[in-house]
């Protein structure tokens, strides 16, 4: 059963029971009015509530059965021609491994490299799509990964814009079991920031006790006055900065559905982020 057609039968419910009730005291009105004896009451409540329910399903049906079918063909052909999209950059990521093997010239080597690094953030598009569309119409099943290995993909993924700033990684043998690829997510986007609003020569600090991950930047403190909207979607401390302020927000949203409570602390020497993982991790 998709999310929406739950919703949609908890609100029904919901509504059953408000009519329920209104009937129940509408008719202990008419009783206490009229003077009806208890049977009567219990006579006429059951008609009225059974007609309410018989009335409320021939009216609600017809309106929203059209729309969960639509909701479900569309939720289908998504996710048909998601997997079709695999297919060809897979073709041509495997083409062009072949390939290497023969070319020798250096233009055409370096033509082909760029047709690996396009195929391969072809990929990984695919995969990003792949998984918030799961997210949405599907749910996600967690698993057991390493945290540091996670970490340090992170860390790779940033070796190449992070300057002279350097990150320290403490996090050893540290086995969660949760949503891989959101956790992955949260990582790069605390990671990008502590790297983006760090200074020349900082430093990024990343430790792991008492089942809380701590990120630690020797960076601009966040203003005391924005540690209650720092979460919001679009909110940006620094307007000079790129990016659409998305990343705190993302990170928040993942945190609050796997019961991970955030805080963040502005300290003297810079801002520490603390993620609380004793409750949504198993």
């Amino acid at each position: 059963m998709n999310n929406k057609r739950k919703n949609f039968l908890i609100s029904n419910s919901i509504l059953i029971a408000f009519i329920v009730i209104m009937v129940l005291v509408a008719n202990y009105y008419l009783v206490s009015t009229f003077g009806f004896n208890h049977e009567t009451f219990i006579a006429i409540t059951l008609v009225l509530i059974i007609f309410a329910i018989i009335l409320n399903f021939f009216l609600s049906k017809p309106l929203y059965e059209p729309l969960f079918r639509s909701d479900e063909n569309l939720q289908r052909t998504i996710k048909e021609t998601l997997h079709e999209l695999n297919i060809p950059a897979s073709t041509i990521q495997a083409n062009a491994q072949m390939l290497e093997k023969n070319i020798k010239d250096e233009k055409n080597i370096k033509r082909l490299n760029r047709i690996k690094l396009a195929t391969n953030e072809l990929l990984k598009l695919y995969n990003q799509m792949e998984y918030e569309i799961k997210k949405e119409i599907d749910r996600i099943d967690k698993q057991e990964f390493s945290l540091d290995e996670i970490i340090n993909n992170s860390i790779d993924k940033f070796q190449d814009i992070k300057g002279s700033i350097s990150i320290e990684n403490s996090v050893k043998n540290r086995i969660i079991n949760s949503d891989k690829n959101g956790f992955q997510k949260i990582i790069d986007n605390l990671l990008s920031n502590a790297i983006k609003y760090n200074h020349e020569n900082g430093v990024v600090k990343i430790s792991f006790e008492d089942n809380t991950l701590s990120i630690f930047n020797t960076g601009k403190t966040i203003d005391t006055k924005n540690l209650f909207i720092v979460f919001e979607q679009y909110f940006q401390e620094d307007s000079k900065n790129s990016g659409f302020g998305l990343g705190l927000n993302i990170v928040k949203d993942f945190c609050d559905k796997n019961q991970i409570e955030i805080k963040i602390e502005p300290t003297k020497k810079g801002t520490l982020i603390r993620l609380n993982l004793s409750k949504g991790i198993s």
